[in-house]
């Protein structure tokens, strides 16, 4: 079983920074929501009814009641929302009188909960009324202050306002770097202009979240009013260092509920680490070169890009035993772009294992500027990797004729579509990180029929279809929580409805399970049928790193 109850018996990553040795009451209760560990710094501990004993992350609350603390349902278990508004709301009878947001799971219908009861049902398991609570909830040992900073952080925990978000609007980013594609960019912000149009022409109807009963004290609040969307573009101009100012600049002026698809060139990190501190989603950037950071939790990408390219060169590579007892391998990339942090990904991913790996970087400059020199200037070797863009490719020359293996990447160098010479085709597999096109051409045809209707034109395909998946999957995300609203809780809601996505673009399944922050996990292998044309066939199976 997938999902974050599964998660809750294991190491979860954990969005949050360094825990400070203050001992606060807000950092103490937030610790041990998130990270497992009481005031003194030591782990927490706790028992299920099963006997089963739990400490630290393990027995953390937010593997199974979620950063926002609305709980979640799979299969036929529900963990319930624990924040101070639904745990304290006095009982009622009439559904007239709730006035809370619906969130499934909720139990309207008990006595309210004070600091002593709820201090009750963590050590003891026992509800409000003094009933035992289900099977899944683990008796935890806290200490008095831990407690009182724990019942205080759940009080506080959905007690602030949700930026983006008033009676009429959602207000959402995207995010562009100043070293984007401008050919990319084009294409990604027409597409999501329209988007946005037509969202606010034909909006989705909200999903009702109810039992087969229909019956719930929630009913009135399961159907959102309809808001329209807002869109505001955030371009980053000058080096990277200045990005976080500009972007904190944004926020202050512009408060957005999300940053949804976007595009970056070879550096996203500054964008990534805003939105992990700021707290805001940054849902499907376009980007090349993720940030793969342990513990993150607001940033979702479809796939690690060239990173996932490294990862399953360097699978194919180990698993080709032959060869003399150390291997040479080449990379040839230049200074300054995507190919430079996947040269380094593949170098790292076959250390120590047989093969000596160097580089030979490009200056910055105009492409295929002395490509083929350079790259016949190098040291003889086994193996050579081509981190290039088109315009390099199509400068390369003749392959070297020591080269036993050669490998591409095909994000940077143009998929099926790369110009690469024909002398290097027959001979070079194309790291691919998408489904097959005969396999997702019909997952794609939608979006370009919606393109076409539309009058967009196709500029940048895979970044334009991407940018239409993002924008549907936030479209449904939304539609689905129906009028709770909250950064964590729209991470959330997305992680738990993608895998029941059908359509879904270039990939062939998209799902995240607890800690997972990249939806699509493997790509293939691909040699180009013949000396020219876009053919392709795959060289093995789908490969997972």
């Amino acid at each position: 079983m997938r999902g974050p109850i599964a998660g809750g018996l294991m190491l979860m990553g954990l969005a949050c920074s360094g825990w400070s040795a203050a001992n606060s009451s807000a950092n103490v209760g937030e610790s041990i929501y998130l990270r497992g560990t009481v005031g003194s710094g030591a782990p927490v501990r706790a028992t299920r009814v099963s006997g089963l004993r739990m400490e630290g992350p393990a027995a953390a609350c937010v593997n199974c009641h979620r950063h926002s603390g609305l709980g979640t349902t799979e299969g036929r278990l529900t963990i319930p929302p624990i924040t101070g508004r639904y745990l304290f709301q006095p009982r009622t009878m009439s559904r007239d009188e709730v006035e809370l947001s619906y969130v499934e799971g909720v139990h309207g219908n008990r006595d309210p909960y004070t600091d002593e009861s709820l201090a009750r049902a963590i050590r003891d398991g026992l509800d409000s009324a003094g009933k035992p609570l289900a099977y899944l909830m683990p008796r935890f040992a806290l200490g008095d202050s831990d407690m009182a900073a724990l019942v205080d952080y759940l009080k506080k925990l959905d007690a602030r306002s949700v930026p983006g978000v008033t009676d009429t609007l959602l207000h959402f980013a995207t995010i562009i770097t100043s070293d984007a594609d401008p050919v990319k960019q084009r294409g990604m912000l027409d597409v999501i202009g329209h988007y946005f149009a037509d969202k606010n022409t034909f909006p989705f109807p909200p999903t009702p979240r109810m039992r087969s009963s229909g019956k719930t004290l929630y009913t009135k609040s399961m159907y959102m009013a309809n808001r329209r969307w807002q869109l505001h573009v955030w371009e980053l101009s000058g080096p990277a260092a200045t990005w976080n100012a500009q972007l904190e600049q944004h926020m202050k002026e512009e408060p957005v509920l999300a940053a949804v698809s976007g595009l970056g060139g070879a550096n996203w990190s500054p964008v990534h680490q805003f939105c992990e501190r700021a707290r805001l989603p940054c849902l499907f950037p376009n980007v090349e070169v993720p940030v793969a950071a342990e513990g993150d939790f607001y940033s979702l990408y479809f796939s690690k890009g060239v990173l996932l390219e490294a990862e399953l060169i360097a699978k194919r590579m180990r698993e080709t035993g032959s060869g003399p007892p150390i291997r040479a391998v080449q990379q040839l990339y230049r200074m300054g772009d995507s190919g430079e942090q996947a040269a380094s990904a593949l170098a790292a991913a076959l250390k120590g294992q047989g093969f000596d790996v160097r580089s030979n970087v490009l200056p910055r400059g105009a492409a295929g500027q002395a490509v083929a020199e350079a790259l016949h200037q190098a040291p003889a070797a086994d193996v050579l990797v081509l981190w290039l863009r088109p315009a390099d490719l199509s400068a390369l020359g003749e392959p070297p004729t020591a080269v036993s293996e050669m490998f591409m990447s095909g994000l940077m160098g143009g998929l099926e579509n790369s110009p690469l010479p024909d002398s290097w085709r027959s001979r070079t597999r194309v790291a691919y990180p998408f489904d097959l096109p005969d396999l997702s051409r019909v997952r794609v045809n939608l979006p370009l029929e919606w393109f076409k209707i539309r009058r967009i034109p196709v500029v940048a395909e895979q970044v334009q279809v991407d940018t239409y998946l993002a924008c549907g999957l936030l479209a449904e995300t939304v539609s689905h929580m129906a009028d709770t609203f909250g950064q964590d809780y729209l991470v959330e809601r997305m992680d738990e409805m993608l895998e029941h996505r059908l359509m879904t673009g270039y990939y062939p399944r998209l799902t995240l399970a607890a800690g997972q922050r990249f939806a699509s996990k493997g790509g293939y292998l691909l040699r180009f049928d013949g000396a020219d044309g876009n053919r392709i066939h795959p060289d093995g199976g789908w490969l997972v790193p």
